[in-house]
């Protein structure tokens, strides 16, 4: 037995990945299509039951340790840094992050209309997947009224008692009460000669570095799970809908899918190549383990351990700097979803014969990036925000609930390929603003950084 897991452990994690969500896939596809052709979906069903808390638990395995990363890291990143030097970084890094937003947007509207997706379609046509998924749709009155309630909640959420925002998960409280922590830290620190005080914040600074320590080795029990956890929610995934969650769909899912991968490979590559005189495909290359993570797991979140290992020892990015701009981009830097959401949008106003003018575009582009901040990093985050977009082209809440109900039908597809363009946007903004600051502490390694082996033998 141990033999076998020090085989497993050997085996790059990226390549482990990649075979567990093929073999979950294969194997889902394979339940999918005897639950089709033999009528035993009520037995693959009930076996799914029993399979789908393994990789359910993946995930919460990853979610148990991104509120703790979040907290710690951003403390020693906001109280590591001195002050101006965090000022003029941070503000470039919020900066990248909506000016990328926007420009995705504007690409997914782009796209979308040449696309052009639901054009010349029936309503009638969809009335099957509509029954088929409607059942899942959130309602109206549990999703944001407006752009005006986002805006709201995002501010409430700002400043939140920290410790309410812990229990709950609430992103935006902790980031905002763990910079305002660490700043203070600094500000101390800058604002005395005193040494006593000097060695006190020292201290605190040193116990959140500690903090990071241990918290990296729980990373790497959960690194070396992963594999197994993939293959049983791609197993799970492909169990339940098989074919029908692509055929359907192949003009939204083919045109997301060309604009998310037209922004990694060819506009983030070019922004680098202008902005930061660097090889971009190096940069993409050596990002590639947090990208595979996004596309499994589905949660800017959740990938947050990975985001930042790759940051700091792949792209030798300065710890403090990784660990202010990866927390907060996994939460407001939302560049995948700037691109679904317009082709939807697109899909509802030729389903439903809704003239849209360039007005109309203007303001969704402004509306999709300010309502994507409040996604908050999680899978399937962008349904809600439909409500908004839809709303805004003058649907009424009937039509809007048949877009979401046919969004549900293919949003497990797209949130793979919407997340893995948020972390590396979120990656690749981190590294550019490091270079520029001067904060990349050596140079690129293509190696992916392989976690410490869960088990460890005594001597």
């Amino acid at each position: 037995m141990m033999n076998l897991i020090k085989a497993y452990l050997r085996v790059s994690l990226v390549t482990r990945i990649i075979v567990g969500f093929l073999l979950g896939a294969a194997v889902g596809g394979f339940l999918w299509y005897l639950s089709v052709t033999h009528g035993v979906k009520a037995e693959v069903q009930q076996a799914m039951r029993y399979c789908s808390p393994f990789g359910s638990v993946f995930i919460s395995m990853l979610k148990m340790i991104v509120i703790p990363i979040v907290f710690f890291s951003l403390v020693g990143g906001s109280a590591s840094l001195p002050l101006k030097k965090l000022g003029r970084a941070g503000g470039k890094v919020i900066g990248w992050y909506f000016a990328t937003m926007a420009f995705a947007a504007m690409m997914g509207i782009t796209l979308a209309r040449f696309v052009n997706p639901g054009s010349g379609s029936s309503l009638e046509g969809w009335k099957d997947l509509v029954k088929q998924f409607g059942s899942q749709a959130p309602s109206a009155a549990t999703a944001p009224a407006s752009l005006v309630d986002i805006l709201e909640k995002l501010l409430m959420d700002f400043f939140q008692n920290p410790f309410a925002a812990l229990s709950q998960g609430n992103f935006l409280g902790v980031i905002v009460f763990a910079i305002l922590f660490g700043i203070s830290i600094r500000l101390v620190v800058e604002s005395t000669d005193d040494e006593k005080v000097h060695a006190k914040m020292q201290l605190v600074i040193d116990f959140f570095d500690a903090c990071m320590l241990a918290i990296n080795r729980i990373i790497d029990f959960v690194m070396n799970y992963s594999p197994i956890g993939v293959f049983f929610l791609a197993m799970v995934i492909f169990s339940v809908y098989g074919p029908v969650i692509i055929g359907p769909y192949v003009t939204v899912l083919v045109g997301v899918a060309c604009g998310i991968l037209g922004m990694l490979f060819i506009a983030y590559p070019i922004l680098i190549a202008v902005v930061v005189r660097k090889n971009p495909y190096k940069v993409i290359k050596a990002s590639r383990e947090a990208m595979l993570m996004a596309f499994v797991t589905r949660s800017s979140a959740a990938t947050l351990p990975v985001s930042i290992r790759v940051a700091e020892e792949n792209l030798k990015v300065n710890r403090e700097l990784a660990s202010f701009s990866l927390p907060l981009g996994s939460t407001i830097n939302m560049d995948g979803v700037c691109i679904h959401l317009p082709m939807f949008a697109i899909l509802a106003a030729n389903m439903f014969g809704i003239h849209l003018s360039f007005g109309d575009m203007a303001l969704m582009t402004i509306t999709t990036v300010l309502a994507a901040v409040g996604t908050g990093g999680v899978p399937g985050g962008s349904l809600m925000l439909l409500f908004i977009i839809l709303g805004g082209i003058g649907l009424d809440s009937s039509q809007i609930a048949v877009i979401v109900a046919l969004a549900i039908g293919i949003n497990p597809i797209l949130d793979m390929f919407e997340t893995m363009a948020n972390v590396t946007g979120d990656i690749l903004c981190t590294y550019s603003v490091a270079s520029l600051e001067g904060l990349v502490d050596g140079e690129i390694e293509d190696k992916a950084p392989e976690p410490k082996p869960a088990l460890a033998t005594r001597s």
